[in-house]
C-alpha cells in the first residue's frame, strides 16, 4: 500500500508518499480501506518528533482518525463488520491506504453524512466528548468557554453543546473567524487579538461568567480562565499552545471550588474510548444531519500531506483539513 511516512523529524517536507506492507488486522481488529483521514495537530507534534506513537501504532505513519470500508475483520470481531462503511477513532497510521483499528472505536457514518466527511468526525467528536461531557459533566443551560473556536475542536464544540441545550462563547484570532463561529451556533464571538476576552466576556448580557473552559492554548489564558469560571466551575486543559508553564491563584481555586484539570486521549485504553463510542453513538450520532454537519475547509490527495500540514500550521483554516485516497 501507498502510505505517508516522517522520514525524520522535521518540517512538513519530511512528509514522503512510501510503499508499506498492508497491515493484518489482529484480535479484535479490522482492516479498513480507507477513503479520506482527518489531520490534527497531533499529527504535527509527532511529525516534529514531540509526540511518539504509542506501542500499537506505526512508529512513523501519523493520523488518528479515518473514514473508509471494513475489508477484513480479525478474530472476535462481530461478523457484521464486515464490509461496513464506519468512520475510526485510532492511535495512528491514518495517513495511508489501508490501517487497522480496534472495531469498538469504529463508529457508522451518520446519516446525511458522506463517506469522505466522516473522516472529520472522530477526533474532534471523541475528544469534546471526552472533555466536555465525561470529564467537565456538562448541564443542559451551562455555558461553555472554547478557545480556538474556529479549529477542528472548535467548531465540533460549539455545534455539540448548542445541540446538548448549552450556550458558547469562543475566541478566535480574526473577524472573519468569529463570523464564521457565529453561523456555526456560537453565542458570543471574541476576536483574542483585538478584544481581551476576559473584559469582554464580564460585560457581556449573556452570563456571569462561564461553567466550563474547554482550553487547548494554556499559558497567560490559565489566570483568565479562573477569574471568569463562575462557582463549581471547571477549567479542561487540552493542549497548551501558548506553554505549559502558567500563574495558577490557588485561592481563588478554593474560594470557587474550581476544578482544573486536564486530559490526553490518544493514551487511553480500547475499552475506555469504546465508551466513548458507545455515548456518542447514542446521544449524538442521532443529531446528525439537523443539528450536527461535518465543517471542512479543504481537502488534499494523500500525496500532498506536506501541504495539508503548512495549511494546519498557518493556522488560516476554519474547520477540517482532510486527505483523501482516490
Amino acid at each position: 500500500m501507498k502510505a505517508v511516512s516522517i522520514i525524520e523529524p522535521g518540517g512538513a517536507e519530511v512528509l514522503k508518499l512510501v510503499e508499506k506492507p498492508k497491515p493484518v488486522p489482529k484480535e479484535g481488529e479490522v482492516l479498513i480501506k480507507i477513503k479520506a483521514a482527518g489531520v490534527n495537530r497531533p499529527d504535527i507534534a509527532q511529525r516534529k518528533g514531540r509526540y511518539p506513537a504509542p506501542p500499537d501504532a506505526p512508529a512513523d505513519i501519523p493520523g488518528l482518525e479515518v473514514s473508509g470500508v471494513i475489508e477484513e475483520i480479525g478474530e472476535g470481531v462481530p461478523s457484521d463488520f464486515q464490509g461496513k462503511e464506519i468512520c475510526a477513532l485510532m492511535s495512528g497510521g491514518g495517513y495511508a491506504e489501508y490501517a487497522c483499528a480496534p472495531w469498538q472505536q469504529c463508529l457508522p457514518v451518520p446519516e446525511g453524512i458522506s463517506l469522505e466527511e466522516a473522516a472529520s468526525l472522530p477526533e474532534t467528536f471523541f475528544t469534546v466528548w471526552n472533555n466536555v461531557f465525561d470529564i467537565a459533566n456538562f448541564q443542559k443551560g451551562e455555558t461553555v468557554l472554547v478557545h480556538g473556536g474556529s479549529s477542528g475542536i472548535g467548531v465540533t464544540a460549539i455545534q455539540m453543546v448548542k445541540a446538548m441545550g448549552g450556550k458558547v462563547i469562543i475566541t478566535a484570532g480574526s473577524d472573519e473567524k468569529c463570523r464564521a463561529c457565529l453561523e456555526f451556533g456560537a453565542d458570543l464571538a471574541i476576536n483574542y487579538k483585538t478584544q481581551d476576552f476576559e473584559q469582554e466576556i464580564k460585560n457581556s448580557t449573556l452570563s456571569q461568567g462561564v461553567d466550563i473552559v474547554l482550553d487547548m492554548i494554556g499559558g497567560d489564558y490559565t489566570p483568565k480562565n479562573i477569574r471568569i469560571v463562575n462557582p463549581h466551575g471547571r477549567i479542561v486543559m487540552i493542549n497548551a499552545m501558548k506553554g505549559k508553564n502558567a500563574e495558577v491563584d490557588l485561592i481563588q481555586i478554593m474560594k470557587k471550588r474550581l476544578v482544573l484539570t486536564g486530559s490526553t486521549l490518544r493514551p487511553q485504553s480500547i475499552e475506555y474510548k469504546g465508551k466513548i463510542a458507545d455515548k456518542l453513538k447514542e446521544y449524538i450520532w442521532p443529531l446528525f444531519p439537523l443539528n450536527l454537519k461535518p465543517v471542512i475547509f479543504k481537502t488534499f490527495p494523500l500525496q500532498n500531506a506536506s501541504e495539508a500540514h503548512n495549511m494546519m500550521e498557518s493556522s488560516v483554516h476554519i474547520g477540517k483539513l482532510l486527505l483523501i485516497n482516490p
